[in-house]
Order: C-alpha cells, then sequence, then structure tokens
C-alpha cells in the first residue's frame, strides 16, 4: 500500500510538473518543490466579503503564484 501511494504521490508530482509549472521552474526536483511550494507558510484571511491568502515571502513569489492559477484555470475540463 506504502508503494501504491508514493507512486501516486510522484506521478502527481509530476503531472503537476508538467501542466502547471512555469518553465523557469519545471527542472526543479520534486523534493525542492515540495520543500519551496507545498511547505510555504501561509493563512487565510477574511476581510469584509474577501477572503486573503497571505503566503510567506521567501519561498514563493506572488507573480509565480499568480502564474500557477492561471495555468490551472486554463487546463481544459473533461466533458461528462
Amino acid at each position: 500500500m506504502r508503494l501504491q501511494l508514493s507512486v501516486l504521490a510522484y506521478n502527481l508530482g509530476n503531472l503537476w510538473r508538467r501542466l502547471v509549472l512555469p518553465p523557469r521552474i519545471k527542472r526543479w526536483s520534486l523534493t525542492s518543490l515540495q520543500q519551496r511550494l507545498v511547505k510555504t507558510g501561509g493563512r487565510l484571511v477574511k476581510h469584509a466579503r474577501y477572503y486573503w491568502l497571505l503566503l510567506a515571502e521567501g519561498h514563493l513569489t506572488r507573480r509565480l503564484f499568480g502564474d500557477m492559477l492561471r495555468r490551472i484555470w486554463a487546463l481544459p475540463v473533461p466533458a461528462g
């Protein structure tokens, strides 16, 4: 079971890298991606009617995060 989870995590990481990441960081290893993108500290703040995601500045820039979000929204949605 643990091997299957590891293979699934590896495949999801590679899929994420191929489809979402900008070209300048596609060469990062999966460990680097995990440490710099997934383990980024942050908090969700609600102010009035809006939610703000405040991220630690040291790991993930606002521009890079915005690039990834735009690439996710641009992915085709499967029909059916």
